[in-house]
């Protein structure tokens, strides 16, 4: 050689030829779900994503009622729906106790670290012997904007508008019996999970109590079915976006009355108003109401069999496909923003029903960009 090996390069070789190896700088670095998926080579790994559920099959994966504690299935989202977005992640029984999800149900959302051989686990991309198991701290802040939003970019007014309703109408949709198991999930009371939350009311009511006698719960639509003549068929009719638990004489109280402020008391939900045009909700719903309403203007364009549903600065629409009043419904989303028991809500339809978000829970700076 006609020049000498400069100092690192001459260690570096003299350790290899001792037979000791160097370890890359980044080797304890962890590595997504995505490559895991692509890496089923038996190699250990330290891999980081969400938990998203209990793999119990091939195609398989639950996200409640969890049969054990011996596995468990990671994704780059919390929101994945998708089996071949996952990695079956086998539980060493040291591990089971910290991280196995009958035992920790609570994991599901939070992101973790795992360690172990990149390996077939149910038949399905996998990983096993797992060494290491850290994290369950942090939550997945929802789909980047960048994601599900694309095409929105730079759009104001009629054209994000249209923007949005391309996104949005690529959903799952429900019979309007398979609501009342959605709205078990999606309004479930934080704080007592046998209960959910009645919208107008607030009232935690267990979800057993639905049907149609005194002091039950039912499902409200609150763009009313009447205005737009859809009734219960699946579209407007079945979309949980707008479908919320309340109590039945309260739902009663509602009708189909357009949204304003003003009025008499509503029995049995303080803070609701109502007169012979026109009902309030409590004040820390009114601007949920809004944005739902504001959701359903946006997804429901006409095109699809239905009405051309809008919102309007009017009450007493009757049966025409309008609800107001646009100034108050706008009024009610800025003085109450998106709330946790709201953004939950919109992330469950999202990942676990539908498959669609309401945009104005998202980005609620939308609304006045869509209607100034």
């Amino acid at each position: 050689m006609s020049r000498l090996l400069r100092p690192a390069l001459l260690v570096t070789a003299v350790l290899a030829l001792l037979g000791f190896g160097i370890t890359p700088s980044n080797a304890a670095t962890s590595i997504t779900v995505a490559t895991a998926i692509g890496r089923q080579d038996s190699s250990t790994a330290s891999v980081t994503g969400y938990v998203v559920g209990q793999p119990t099959a091939t195609s398989t994966v639950v996200r409640s009622n969890f049969p054990n504690d011996y596995a468990l299935a990671l994704a780059d989202s919390a929101s994945q729906t998708s089996t071949s977005s996952m990695l079956y992640v086998q539980i060493p029984d040291a591990f089971r106790a910290s991280y196995g999800l009958q035992s920790n149900p609570s994991l599901v959302g939070k992101q973790i670290t795992v360690t172990g051989a990149l390996t077939a686990y149910f038949s399905h991309p996998g990983l096993k012997n797992a060494t290491a198991f850290t994290g369950g701290g942090g939550t997945d802040p929802g789909p980047d904007p960048g994601d599900y939003y694309a095409g929105t970019e730079g759009k104001t007014g009629a054209a994000l508008k249209a923007a949005l309703h391309t996104i949005i109408s690529n959903q799952t949709k429900l019979t309007y019996d398979q609501v009342w198991d959605a709205l078990k999930v999606t309004d479930q009371d934080p704080n007592n999970s046998n209960n959910v939350i009645e919208i107008y009311s607030g009232r935690s009511i267990p979800k057993s109590s639905q049907g149609g006698g005194v002091d039950d719960w039912n499902r409200e639509h609150v763009w009313a079915k009447s205005h737009g003549d859809f009734g219960t068929a699946t579209g407007p009719g079945t979309d949980v976006h707008h479908l919320r638990p309340e109590d039945v004489s309260v739902n009663s109280a509602r009708g189909n009355l357009d949204f304003d402020n003003g009025g008499s008391a509503v029995a049995q939900c303080t803070g609701c108003t109502a007169d012979s045009d026109s009902f309030a909700p409590r004040p820390a719903v009114r601007g949920d109401v809004a944005r739902m309403i504001f959701y359903m203007a946006v997804r429901y364009e006409g095109d699809d069999g239905f009405a051309n549903l809008e919102p309007n600065d009017k009450v007493s629409n009757g049966t025409a496909p309008y609800i107001g009043k646009l100034s108050v419904l706008k009024a009610w989303a800025a003085a109450d923003p998106p709330d946790a028991f709201e953004k939950n809500r919109n992330e469950v339809i999202y990942s676990q029903f539908q498959h669609n978000r309401n945009p104005f829970i998202d980005h609620p700076e939308w609304i006045t960009s869509i209607w100034p």
